[in-house]
């Protein structure tokens, strides 16, 4: 799971996934490294636990080129992401593991400079994404 800074919407969808999906290993960066070892927003702390999931132990972490050997996917939520993600891949094989959250390709957006709505929004959809990736890989 990756977003820019790795403390609003990658911890939440790693927490999710993980809640809904306990078997897999699921991990979260950040394309940008502002906030390596920090622990998520406290509006994402709060939205998950809202929603009975636990991500405050989670620390933030820069995307490293080792993670495409890492990882079979690599779900990132946004466009921009997506293009800095893509620009670290070494080959086709790492470029085919990446993907957009949202199976319908629409971002998910940054709620960082938002309120409480903003996270809960966040939350739904990364929810709703996360439940598609566990069908899928049911399916598989």
């Amino acid at each position: 799971m990756v977003c820019l800074g790795n403390i609003c919407r990658s911890p939440l969808a790693e927490g999710i996934l993980k809640h809904q999906l306990p078997i897999i290993r699921v991990d979260s960066a950040g394309t940008a490294g502002y906030h390596i070892g920090a622990a998520p927003d406290s509006r994402s702390i709060a939205v998950a636990r809202i929603n009975g999931i636990d991500i405050s132990t989670l620390k933030a972490r820069k995307f490293h080129i080792e993670d495409f050997d890492n990882f079979t996917h690599i779900f990132v939520m946004d466009r921009n992401n997506y293009q800095d993600v893509l620009a670290m891949a070494r080959n086709e094989n790492d470029r085919a593991k990446v993907a957009l959250i949202d199976p319908q390709q629409r971002e998910v957006p940054d709620p960082y400079y938002g309120g409480k709505e903003d996270f809960e929004y966040v939350f739904d959809m990364l929810n709703a994404a996360c439940k598609n990736i566990v069908l899928t890989m049911n399916a598989n």
